[in-house]
């Protein structure tokens, strides 16, 4: 069975004080496992606090949130790759849901920040999901697999065999709605098998995660569905004892 990845996406939460707090808390009553992969991802400002509040538990791993295209130049506001790598980040997440239809970042965007990801040596989760009336219009095999094949387009097929990807329905975002666990096996199934177009049998290793109003509660049933290979958790990630409940399932 392929080892399970619990990521943990803060959002707009927790500065650098309450990232440390956090994080250290975390450690003290997350005994270290190596059979599942655990990431957390908080604010650009709070990612030093969390990669020192952790520094030497490995199992423990601090992500971004978001990159810019470029390594560097004038772009005000923008956090580029090579600056969460000096930060400390082992990972990034790329054209999550909220990037994309809030922030109005495209397809071609998604792209090229998977490739500033890896050139950079940063694992990207590329992330992919259709709004409520795409999926009521039967089109979420076409949103998803444009989003993820556009995605994919500028990366060889070794850093693509190094990454992972995640399908996050944006009606299911933060609304307490959730994909049913078959609604998660499908669309798990179309996206793998267009890795398997890309990278051959090799697909089987990337791993593929759901996100969309995880919780304690139905974290389990999710996971044991089949292609689910991890979680990737906004809001039931926040509180302490909530996401160690979700690790340890």
């Amino acid at each position: 069975m392929q080892r399970p990845v619990f990521v943990a996406n803060w959002k707009m939460h927790f500065g650098p004080a309450d990232a440390r707090t956090y994080m250290e808390t975390f450690a003290r009553r997350w005994r270290a496992r190596d059979d599942r992969t655990l990431i957390f991802c908080p604010p650009a400002i709070s990612m030093t606090a969390a990669v020192e509040a952790v520094k030497g538990r490995d199992d423990l791993i601090i992500g971004a949130q978001n990159i810019w295209t470029e390594d560097r130049g004038a772009f005000t506001g923008e956090t580029s790759a090579v600056m969460v790598k000096e930060a400390g980040a082992r990972f990034v997440l790329v054209g999550h849901s909220e990037r994309r239809h809030v922030f109005g970042e495209t397809d071609e965007q998604t792209a090229k920040k998977c490739a500033a990801a890896v050139r950079n040596g940063l694992t990207p989760l590329l992330c992919v999901g259709e709004l409520l009336d795409q999926r009521e219009a039967g089109a979420t095999k076409e949103v998803v697999l444009r989003q993820f094949n556009t995605g994919l387009s500028e990366l060889s097929s070794e850093s693509i065999l190094a990454m992972a990807v995640a399908y996050e329905p944006v009606w299911a975002i933060g609304t307490g709605k959730t994909a049913t666990a078959a609604d998660a096996s499908q669309v798990h199934a179309w996206m793998r098998e267009a890795l398997r177009s890309r990278v051959g049998a090799a697909a089987a290793e990337i791993p593929i995660l759901y996100g969309g109003s995880v919780s304690a509660q139905n974290a389990a049933s999710l996971l044991a569905a089949d292609g689910v290979n991890g979680v990737l958790v906004g809001g039931a990630s926040l509180d302490v004892d909530g996401w160690i409940s979700i690790c340890g399932t």
